[in-house]
C-alpha cells in the first residue's frame, strides 16, 4: 500500500495542485492529510474542496480549529488570517448554501487522531497534545523528557505535521533530515519513529518547494520517501499581497521557505 502523506496546506492552492499532480503521476493508492488545510493563505475554499475530494481523510490542525472556533495563541498575522478565512468560508456558504454547508460540515467533522492500518498513529501536533503541540527538530537534543513522554504514547510509528519541517524522529532520540538518508527512510522493526512529511503550502526548512511524503507499507515492512515539488510561488504571494487582511509577510516568507 502506497499512501501519500500531505500536511499544512494553509490555503496555498498552487502548491496543493502541484503536489496532487505529482502524486497522481506516481500512482499512489490513497492520500491522507495530517491537518491545517486552511490558515495563512489566500484560497481556503478551493483547498478545502480539493482535500475533501481527493483525500481519504484529513485531521484537524490548529489552524483548522482556529478558523472554525478560536485562534488561540496565534500571532497577530495568523489570527487575522484565521478570521479572514472564516469570513471567506461564511461568504461561500451564503453564495452557495448547499456547497457551503457541505464544506463547513466537512471541516467540523475532521478528527483529532486516526490509527492508520492499525500501525501508524496520525495526529497533527504530537500524541500528547494532538492539535497544537510542536515537536521541533532540536527537541531531540534539548528536551529529553518531552521526547520520552511523546514516544511513550504510541506503539510503532507516528505521523505528524505542524512544524512544517520534513524528517524523522528516532527514539535515540535524534532528528534526521531527508538528506541524511538519501530521501527514503526504512522503518526498522522494534524501533519507534515519528515522521513529519513537511508542509505543502508553507515550508519552513529554508527550501521553498512544496513538501510531502509517500509511505509504502506491507508485510515486508515500511518505508517513507520524502518528495519536493516546485510550484509557482509568485502566484500565491501576489494573491496574499492583494488581500488587505493578509499580512504581506505571509507571502514574502514563501520565497525563502521560512
Amino acid at each position: 500500500m502506497r499512501t501519500a502523506l500531505i500536511s499544512d496546506i494553509h490555503s496555498n492552492l498552487p502548491a496543493l495542485e502541484k503536489v496532487l499532480a505529482d502524486i497522481d503521476r506516481r500512482g499512489v493508492d490513497r492520500i491522507v492529510c495530517l491537518g491545517d488545510i486552511v490558515g495563512y493563505g489566500p484560497d481556503p475554499i478551493e483547498c478545502v474542496d480539493l482535500v475533501a475530494a481527493r483525500c481519504e481523510w484529513s485531521l484537524m490542525g490548529n489552524h483548522d480549529f482556529g478558523v472554525l472556533y478560536e485562534p488561540t495563541n496565534f500571532n497577530s498575522a495568523a489570527e487575522q488570517a484565521a478570521y479572514w478565512s472564516r469570513a471567506r468560508l461564511e461568504e461561500g456558504a451564503r453564495l452557495d448554501p448547499e456547497k457551503g454547508r457541505r464544506r463547513l460540515d466537512y471541516l467540523n467533522r475532521l478528527r483529532v487522531r486516526v490509527l492508520l492500518d492499525e500501525r501508524f498513529l496520525c495526529v497533527h501536533g504530537t500524541p500528547r497534545r494532538p492539535i497544537n503541540e510542536y515537536l521541533f527538530p532540536d527537541d531531540a537534543t534539548n528536551s529529553p523528557s518531552k521526547m520520552e513522554q511523546i514516544f511513550d504514547r504510541f506503539d510503532v510509528a507516528c505521523l505528524v505535521g505542524h512544524t512544517h519541517v520534513p524528517g524523522v524522529f528516532i527514539d535515540d532520540p535524534d532528528f534526521l533530515r531527508p538528506a541524511e538518508f538519501d530521501g527514503t527512510y526504512r522503518l526498522e522493526e522494534g524501533h519507534k519513529v515519528i515522521v513529519n512529511p513537511g508542509s505543502v503550502g508553507q515550508p519552513r526548512d529554508l527550501d521553498p518547494r512544496a513538501s510531502y511524503a509517500i509511505l509504502e507499507s506491507g508485510d515486508a515492512g515500511a518505508a517513507v520517501e520524502f518528495v519536493r515539488c516546485e510550484y509557482d510561488v509568485r502566484t500565491t504571494v501576489e494573491k496574499i499581497h492583494a488581500i488587505p487582511e493578509l499580512h504581506d509577510w505571509l507571502g514574502d516568507r514563501l520565497y525563502e521557505g521560512r
